[in-house]
């Protein structure tokens, strides 16, 4: 196939990894889900927070098993098979509320549901890093920028099935969606050929070239892989626990400051926040991404980290409706941000050749803030937990701050 095609071809493969993305990510849109199904079955927010926890923490663990498989048996084996999981795994959620039983929901939504879609997860990242070394951090915030748009979509679909069909056949009908969409698009999937640059294309000095990447085994013995891993894990413990909270404090907002006492009018504003901040943590990857192009990977995750700070210290003081949307939106701007630049961060330190795994593993960050992050928002009061993902904030931007890129293998032979 001609360079021409080539060029034609990978936005078309690009198109399709955005889609699978959006798709996977509608996994963060659970806390319009909450309610509902505390509602349905008389089961404590805590209870239901666990679901949060579990299929977070198997994303960022399975991430890393499916970073390992993509650079072995490519991008089309490892994201069918990951799609599909996810697929079912929303299915057996829905088995498990019509027969009221959470622990079929832990297992079924968050074990089987969360390893497919970390499985599927880094595949579009590793596979467009490969086809777009000219574009780096633009497609990396442009392929995760889907994936936080996904919360956007459930955020405006969902309430309104579970209002007419209920919370158990919402699940069944986007597991359906969600299997047949994503097949189709994972089978586009594919690496570019062995060599293959962009006509013009010419690596920057600031970049590791493919033939000179890092081993997993060489990045693992580099203190900035632990670094990087850092900096995305107090970055995801931040936002991932205002997310799966956002709608329950949306509506406590809404209640104070307007006095709306009826469930189904504040569900639909908790998810109209939900909607609305998503659409700020899809552009706020490709934003973040884009201005990291112009500015460097470090200097973006320094902001982020010092803006985020000062704002969780505020939020538990905000009796504003707009002024809390306005807030959230930008937080979830930088959570988004945080995943969209960590790709491209991590091929520039240790190159593009094993990045499936080398950042497969980055991810596992994303498991662990799930988990730990999970536990201090359910079991916490709002406002200490607020103070303690402001508190990691500041120590994440003192060690974006001393990071510097690993000395090239070439430089140490």
């Amino acid at each position: 196939m001609s360079n021409e095609n080539l060029m034609s071809k990978r936005w078309l493969i690009a198109a399709a990894g955005v889609f699978i993305m959006t798709i996977l990510g509608t996994v963060y849109a659970w806390s319009v889900f909450v309610k509902p199904t505390m509602a349905a079955h008389g089961w404590t927010q805590a209870s239901v927070a666990v679901v949060f926890m579990i299929i977070i923490g198997m994303i960022g663990l399975s991430a890393a098993f499916g970073g390992i498989l993509v650079d072995k048996k490519g991008p089309k084996f490892v994201a069918t098979i990951g799609v599909i999981m996810y697929g079912v795994g929303v299915l057996l959620g829905g088995l498990a509320l019509t027969v009221g039983n959470i622990w079929l929901l832990y297992i079924g939504y968050g074990v089987i549901g969360g390893a497919g879609n970390g499985l599927a997860y880094v595949v579009p990242i590793a596979t467009l890093i490969r086809w777009f070394p000219d574009k780096r951090g633009l497609i990396t915030g442009l392929s995760v920028m889907g994936f936080g748009l996904g919360a956007f979509f459930i955020g405006k679909i969902a309430p309104v099935l579970i209002v007419n069909v209920g919370v158990a056949n919402t699940f069944f009908v986007l597991g359906v969606v969600y299997v047949v969409g994503n097949v189709l698009a994972a089978l586009i999937l594919r690496n570019p050929p062995k060599g293959w640059l962009p006509e013009g294309f010419t690596a920057s000095a600031s970049t590791v070239a493919a033939a000179d990447s890092f081993s997993w085994d060489d990045a693992k013995k580099t203190p900035q892989w632990y670094m990087i891993w850092a900096m995305l894990f107090l970055n995801v413990s931040a936002g991932m626990g205002l997310l799966s909270k956002l709608s329950p404090m949306a509506q406590d907002v809404y209640k104070a400051a307007q006095g709306i006492s009826d469930p189904a009018q504040l569900a639909i504003l908790g998810g109209g926040v939900v909607a609305t901040a998503s659409i700020f943590n899809g552009l706020g990857r490709l934003f973040w991404a884009w201005i990291s192009d112009m500015i460097g990977r470090k200097n973006v995750f320094m902001v982020m980290f010092a803006t985020q700070a000062a704002l969780y210290f505020y939020l538990p003081s905000v009796t504003s409706t707009l002024i809390f949307t306005v807030i959230a939106c930008y937080l979830l701007a930088c959570l988004g941000g945080g995943f969209a630049v960590m790709p491209a961060f991590a091929a520039d330190s240790f190159g593009p050749t094993y990045i499936g795994k080398v950042y497969g593993f980055v991810l596992t960050a994303w498991g662990a803030a799930g988990v730990i992050d999970g536990l201090v928002f359910a079991k916490f009061a709002v406002q200490p937990a607020l103070w303690t993902a402001a508190t990691l904030l500041s120590g994440g931007f003192f060690i974006a701050l001393s990071y510097k890129r690993p000395a090239p293998k070439s430089a140490k032979a």
